[in-house]
């Protein structure tokens, strides 16, 4: 599996966007690992990152501190208000209420060690 470890379920990410005129923003987020071969992040309290992602429905993720290595994934997202995805990121964490669920398509694996594109 190996890149894909890194993102697993607990890992710590930073995640981030841009508004639509380029603005960057960045946020630290929990993984819910992969469900259907996507990334899946809930969101509890995000603002500034939602407006960017629901405006641009792009996404750059890199996990911080992981023993399994430093991987940039950029992708798109889909957002859920309701349904499974939902549903898992509210069972998964029961202190923090879920927003929305966070689906993010994989369209780019870049190892930062190795310094090269894997996908």
């Amino acid at each position: 599996m190996g890149w894909k470890n890194a993102f697993e379920k607990g890992t710590e990410l930073v995640l981030a966007t841009s508004s639509e005129k380029g603005d960057p923003h960045a946020n630290i987020v929990i993984s819910l690992g992969f469900v259907d071969d996507k990334l899946l992040i809930a969101n509890s309290q995000m603002n500034t990152t939602l407006k960017n992602l629901e405006a641009t429905k792009k996404i750059c993720v890199v996990p911080k501190n992981n023993p399994e290595g430093y991987y940039r994934i950029k992708g798109t997202v889909e957002i859920f208000n309701s349904g499974k995805y939902l549903d898992f990121c509210n069972n998964a964490d029961k202190e923090y209420p879920t927003n929305c669920a966070i689906l993010v398509s994989v369209k780019e694996v870049f190892d930062l060690d190795n310094l090269k594109k894997i996908i």
